[in-house]
């Protein structure tokens, strides 16, 4: 050791950084051992750390890195293990090939070089950093301590809500249950948290090849989120998969599972949904909230005169009320709306769904059970023997399930379904090609409601906006209207989180079906006559339901040309 120190001396004399009077000093100060010259020299401010490091690896022709700011990929890191990166005090830089650049505080050590060697099967390059700088680069990359987890937390998010799981926790640990106050729990939870706090309708866990990526869908549009390490995937998976009762130890099959906890004082349910990929499992958690639901018809965006409208129709006493619309435009939420406006006590309401999304107080609500039997017509079989007057039908997905449907609302039950189809017209066409006959459909359906949702501008910053030539053409706006109108964009603003809309809004086309939409249904006419009858009878489209809406400064004219972008009138 003293020979090394001796070198090094002579290196740091012959640079010009300590004099031979200081070393004598050191020496005589520390007596007869004459060891930790060095770092007497260090202590007394004669020279400093980095003095040292480019000393040493001056001595033996290496580079100094610059662990504080350098910035290392989870690839480069999983090189060597976190074992043999804390035994050896040692940080992987680079790979090429069969050479791995290593950051050592001792260049001169040939055994933890040679021992580097033969454990990673590569030759070693050598980079010289200080000690203090390598143990902090291994406790940042690899969690070398419960503190670095709790500073990926602090990055992530400084929210102060906390995450608690109810009584009867849906995960169980199998006996290897985690303090409650574990890094990886805590981790999980702030995630949880964040989307909540965000008004994220989905949390999506991405595993791609170089690192681990989180998004929220946030209004319908998708935001990524500070990511944790790569090398924390395996652990957040395990947990939330223990939490939603699915199996660890599968990973070849897609698995579905449920989360229910608590965030604050609010109770949140999360169906969760794990599927395999090329980089490892990728989960999606949905988020349901179960008191921040509204479900009262203005929430939804209607007009006075289409919600009178549609009041009407959802007041009928039988029928069917179809809403039709892509996965993620509402549906389910309309549905919901319609059961609890007209939930009395002298009626009876019974729903099937897959799954139950949220429990309605006064309305008898059936998951399906496929795996048991329990498919969508045979729920919906078993409860017209329960005499109900109302049956909420998550989604008509074939033939069978449409024929109930259709013979409960010609026997005197209202009958509430989705399907899922671009605008209302091509509903009736949807149920023909599945197979029921033109008669029924016409006999037995009493509208149908095509939806979108839009983002709605922000309360707190909203700005007049001179809308684009092509904006107005694509809306159909005369220009000499515009002057009367309260076109608006949001700023940006730190509620909306500077995107300038916050929350969203339906935009709807309601097509009631008269006497003459009824004989061309039965003539099998194509859904472009039906849509031309519609309109005939008053029926607005969703492009220009969403005009009125961006007319009356409720929402961009952007947010609208995207989601009616398939509407050609």
């Amino acid at each position: 050791m003293a020979a090394k120190d001796d070198y090094l001396i002579d290196q740091l004399v012959d640079t010009g950084l300590v004099t031979n009077e200081q070393v004598n000093q050191a020496r005589a100060d520390l007596g007869s051992a004459g060891e930790g010259v060095v770092d007497w020299l260090v202590t007394h401010k004669i020279i400093r750390i980095p003095d040292v490091t480019q000393a040493k690896a001056s001595q033996f022709g290496a580079e100094v890195i610059d662990l504080q700011n350098t910035k290392l990929e989870d690839a480069i890191i999983n090189v060597i293990p976190r074992h043999i990166a804390k035994r050896y005090n040692a940080i992987p830089i680079s790979r090429h090939g069969h050479i791995i650049a290593v950051a050592l505080a001792d260049p001169s050590d040939l055994d933890t070089i040679d021992a580097l060697h033969h454990a990673l099967k590569a030759d070693i390059e050598v980079k010289v950093a200080s000690p203090e700088e390598i143990e902090s680069a291994i406790n940042k990359y690899y969690g070398g301590a419960d503190d670095d987890v709790s500073k990926i937390i602090q990055d992530i998010t400084e929210g102060d809500v906390e995450v608690t799981a109810p009584s009867k926790n849906m995960g169980a640990d199998d006996g290897s249950t985690v303090e409650a106050d574990a890094p990886i729990i805590k981790l999980v939870n702030q995630i949880i948290v964040e989307a909540y706090k965000s008004r994220a309708s989905d949390i999506h866990l991405e595993p791609l090849s170089k690192t681990f990526r989180v998004r929220y869908r946030i209004d319908g549009i998708m935001h990524e989120m500070k990511s944790p390490p790569k090398r924390l995937q395996a652990s957040i998976m395990s947990r939330l998969k223990i939490q939603s009762n699915m199996s660890i130890a599968e990973k070849r099959i897609p698995q579905d599972g449920r989360i229910q906890t608590s965030v604050g004082n609010k109770t949140i349910d999360l169906r969760v949904s794990c599927i395999p990929t090329n980089h490892g499992e990728s989960i999606v958690m949905r988020i349901l909230d179960k008191e921040g639901l509204k479900l009262g018809l203005p929430e939804l965006g209607f007009f006075t005169d289409d919600q009178q409208t549609f009041e009407r129709l959802i007041g009928l006493p039988d029928g069917i009320l179809l809403v039709t619309g892509p996965t993620g435009s509402g549906k389910t939420t309309t549905l919901y709306s319609c059961l609890n406006f007209i939930n009395r006590p002298d009626r009876k309401i019974i729903t099937v769904e897959d799954p139950v999304e949220y429990i309605l107080a006064g309305i008898n609500q059936v998951q399906v059970h496929e795996s048991v039997g329990m498919t969508f017509a045979a729920a919906l079989r078993a409860m017209l023997r329960q005499a109900p007057n109302v049956v909420m039908l998550g989604e008509i997905r074939d033939l069978e399930t449409a024929s109930i449907a259709i013979n409960a609302s010609l026997t005197g039950h209202l009958v509430f379904s989705t399907l899922h189809t671009n605008d209302a017209p091509s509903a009736v066409t949807r149920l023909i090609d599945i197979g029921v006959k033109p008669f029924l459909v016409a006999s037995s359906t009493r509208a149908i409601m095509a939806q979108r949702l839009v983002r709605k501008i922000c309360k707190r910053c909203p700005a007049p906006y001179t809308a684009t030539d092509h904006e107005l053409k694509a809306l159909n706006i005369d220009p000499a209207s515009v002057a009367n109108a309260k076109i608006s964009k949001g700023k940006g603003c730190n509620d909306c989180n500077k995107t300038g809309c916050r929350g969203r809004m339906g935009i709807f086309e309601i097509f009631v079906i008269d006497d003459e939409a009824r004989r061309l249904i039965y003539e099998k006419v194509p859904s472009s006559v039906l849509r031309i009858r519609a309109r005939e009878i008053g029926m607005r489209t969703l492009r220009e339901d969403g005009t009125r809406k961006v007319l009356a400064g409720q929402t961009t004219p952007d947010e609208v040309i995207r989601a009616t972008v398939g509407d050609l009138d």
